[in-house]
């Protein structure tokens, strides 16, 4: 019988033997998985910047990343330069659960946006909800709007087709409008448009708006592909500012708890949703901030080779429950073919 009921626990229970007591390269915090990826099921991502490098590191190792709009009438060249295969379809960073509900029901309940186009100080015009998709921008509204309908088709198919979707939380904070609720991946006025109080409205989302978000959206998921299984990561990349009037690093850390509240409430709740920790892995003490570049924002390459070694490891058949040292670590990859929509906010400060 034991005397307390610590006694007997696992390693990986305890900080000093877990964490501490562990050389940082070979720090791992998957203790379990709920299922694996099996090399023919297809893998959709969507979310933040950082859920691109789940996707790079699938495709390097033969998986079957899931791209039902991937410009193939196109060179390879154009479909680089215009966002293709960035993620599964071409709706940009989805940074919000806000985002990720209403791309769903645009393609399911026929939503639509009030305030659709936006154009730009050269005159060209851009998707609201995708500004950076096309870097040339469109010479009219109509062409904004004729290629939206190809793109929803192609995303419902992402959603019905797929057999595991990883979604990366990125934010809290977002840009709404006033007339319909639409939520904007970026500011008007940032990359197209203009801001109007009258119209558009900052929103900085609870946790009980974003838990609300993320259940409906899982439980709608299933209903219209009822074998998905969903793998939730929070992205680790700081806010790159604040509307909110407080320090940056203080509106990040709300941020980032609250989406981590969501996904583990959904973890919790779905036997088909699993959580994998690459916030931990990437932002954890044990490392010094090793992970991150000199701007304390941007994520190294070392860093993510941890964390998608430590995916790969567990959710793959590569490296058979365990990840391997850093001996093994495959080739880093630079961070400058990352797309994020965000960082347009810092390049219009003077």
């Amino acid at each position: 019988m034991n005397r307390n009921p610590y006694q007997g626990l696992p390693d990986h229970q305890f900080w000093r033997r877990a964490v501490a007591g562990i050389e940082p390269f070979l720090f791992d915090p998957v203790t379990s998985t709920k299922f694996t990826i099996g090399r023919n099921e297809r893998v959709a991502t969507a979310g933040s910047c950082f859920a691109q490098h789940i996707s790079n590191r699938l495709v390097r190792h033969g998986f079957n990343y899931y791209v039902p709009e991937a410009g193939e009438q196109l060179p390879e060249d154009q479909r680089k330069a215009l966002n293709y295969g960035v993620f599964s379809a071409r709706f940009g960073n989805l940074y919000t659960t806000r985002q990720l509900l209403q791309l769903f029901q645009e393609c399911f309940d026929g939503r639509t946006a009030a305030e659709a186009v936006w154009q730009r100080e050269d005159g060209r015009f851009v998707a609201a909800l995708r500004p950076q998709i096309t870097p040339a921008g469109y010479s009219s509204e109509d062409e904004v709007l004729a290629e939206r309908k190809p793109h929803l088709a192609a995303v419902r198919r992402m959603f019905e087709d797929c057999d595991i979707f990883v979604f990366t939380l990125g934010l809290t904070e977002s840009w709404r409008s006033r007339l319909d609720g639409t939520a904007y991946p970026l500011a008007p006025g940032v990359s197209g448009g203009g801001f109007d109080p009258e119209r558009h409205e900052f929103v900085n989302l609870d946790v009980m708006e974003v838990m609300a978000d993320l259940d409906e959206f899982l439980r709608r998921l299933k209903g219209v592909n009822p074998r998905i299984k969903v793998i939730l990561t929070v992205s680790p990349v700081p806010l790159v500012a604040t509307y909110e009037p407080r320090n940056v690093l203080v509106a990040t850390t709300y941020s980032k708890s609250v989406l981590r509240v969501a996904a583990e409430t959904a973890y919790r709740k779905y036997d088909w949703v699993d959580y994998f920790p690459s916030y931990e892995i990437i932002t954890g003490n044990y490392n010094n901030s090793a992970y991150y570049e000199a701007d304390y924002r941007g994520i190294n390459a070392i860093g993510v080779d941890h964390a998608m070694r430590c995916f790969l490891a567990h959710y793959t058949d590569i490296g058979a429950g365990k990840a391997k040292p850093a001996a093994a670590f495959v080739a880093p990859t630079s961070n400058d073919d990352v797309i994020c929509d965000e960082e347009a906010i810092e390049q219009i400060r003077v």
